[in-house]
């Protein structure tokens, strides 16, 4: 049965015949944007995205606007005279915090971290994960068996107890952090390729590329891959919340951005030293809830992604 909707297949083949048959590569890409357009789900994620970036880019305006750099503290007006943090008002939109620094900007700044971390990790994890993958589920024999055993060892490592390991021994940094979560997020891409290129291997196009000559190497990047683009792109798209939540519970733990550089995690952590977060709440309500909307905006823009790529999926045959 063809993997194709009606719809699909009517938007693939044009009327006008093959002289019209690239158009329908495109064709079908209107199809995947007029499917994730209907989705106000998908469409109010993107949005939310689209903000969250621009507010992290802006950080240094909005810090030049506000006249407070990130890590610069003002105990004469941002602590108040008992010295606690002052809560939001006309000079600190957001609040202060412990040390008197401005909520918002530390805020903007976080945001560049956590973008940074979040695609950056998910795009080297999904390299290796897609090489990996792809190379076991096509050779198969020892291979297959040697790289699954791999993907079920880093798949049952407990990721905290590697990354406290490991920063002990190499102390914390940003690099440190993205190694770790990069190490850790790989495994389930692989081996969810793995079982595609497993189905994929044995159809007729893969048979005729091997009776023509072609090599296995080319037969992967030239046949096998082009058919992996969903799992490929909705997958990349839910490791980078994933990823960044991992660079949150590093930095809360003391594990990942060193202070006095500003990140959500850090700033959670600010909150809970001393139960700071009694006094002045907005020090935990404001990062908890930036790194819930970013990272819930960019679940339900991949599940929005999967529906709109997959004509099978059950919103996609409705589109």
């Amino acid at each position: 049965m063809s993997p194709f909707s009606k719809e699909t297949l009517t938007l693939l083949i044009p009327s006008k015949g093959a002289a019209d048959a690239a158009s329908g590569v495109k064709s079908s890409w209107h199809l995947t944007l007029r499917r994730l357009r209907r989705d106000p789900a998908s469409v109010g994620s993107a949005v939310v995205i689209v903000l969250i970036v621009a507010f992290a880019l802006a950080a240094p305006l909005i810090a030049q606007w506000t006249g407070h750099g990130p890590t610069e503290q003002f105990r004469e007006t941002g602590l108040s005279p008992a010295g606690m943090p002052v809560p939001p008002n006309g000079e600190f939109l957001l609040g202060t915090d412990q040390l008197g620094r401005d909520v918002f900007v530390r805020l903007a700044y976080g945001a560049q971290v956590s973008l940074l971390v979040g695609v950056v990790a998910s795009l080297a994890a999904s390299v290796i994960g897609i090489l990996i993958g792809m190379t076991a589920g096509f050779f198969g024999g020892v291979v297959d068996t040697v790289l699954s055993r791999v993907i079920d060892l880093v798949m049952s490592v407990p990721f905290l107890l590697v990354a406290i390991a490991t920063v002990s021994v190499l102390g914390p940094s940003l690099q440190l952090s993205i190694s770790v979560i990069v190490f850790f997020s790989w495994a389930g891409l692989a081996r969810v390729i793995r079982g595609q290129v497993l189905a994929l291997r044995e159809r007729e196009f893969i048979e005729t590329a091997r009776s023509l000559g072609q090599s296995g190497i080319a037969t992967m990047f030239r046949d096998v891959l082009p058919n992996l683009v969903v799992p490929i792109v909705v997958y990349t798209t839910l490791m980078i919340p994933a990823a960044i939540v991992f660079e949150a519970t590093l930095s809360f733990l003391g594990l990942g951005t060193v202070p006095p550089t500003p990140s959500w995690g850090n700033m959670l952590a600010d909150a809970s030293n001393g139960s700071m977060y009694i006094v002045a709440p907005w020090m935990v309500l404001v990062p908890g809830l930036a790194l819930l909307a970013l990272t819930l905006t960019f679940n339900l823009l991949g599940d929005g992604l999967r529906d709109a790529l997959d004509p099978s999926s059950a919103k996609g045959a409705r589109a």
